[in-house]
């Protein structure tokens, strides 16, 4: 089991840049996976990024793919995603999630360990 702590939440308007980061303790980080989702206000969660166990291999939801960068630092035992050109559409709850036993990685289905979760909102 590991334990994860989101951070970097905030306000910023249309077009700025946000960077979360989130701390995991407990465990062998490097075993684990990692992934970001979010959920909007009145909306179900859904997949943002998700990394390897090395942070060799990366994958993106549509929505963000080009505009935010997940990365991994095992040495650190750290996560982070960095979001660029926010959009008003960006605005949610954003949560760090840890894997360790495969299976689809854009499902929660592959995540057994999840932070509390770090608000991002994007005004317009």
């Amino acid at each position: 089991q590991v334990q994860l702590v989101e951070s970097g939440g905030g306000s910023v308007q249309a077009g700025g840049s946000l960077r979360l980061s989130c701390v995991a303790s407990g465990s062998t980080f490097s075993s684990y996976y990692l992934g970001w989702f979010r959920q909007a206000p009145g909306k179900a969660r859904e997949f943002v990024a998700t990394v390897s166990r090395g942070g060799g291999s990366t994958d993106y939801a549509d929505s963000v793919k080009g505009r935010f960068t997940i990365s991994k630092d095992n040495a650190k035992n750290t996560v982070t995603l960095q979001m660029n050109r926010l959009q008003p559409e960006d605005t949610a709850l954003y949560y760090c999630a840890a894997g360790i036993g495969g299976g689809d990685r854009r499902s929660e289905r592959a995540y057994v360990d999840w932070g509390q979760g770090t608000r991002v909102t994007v005004s317009s």
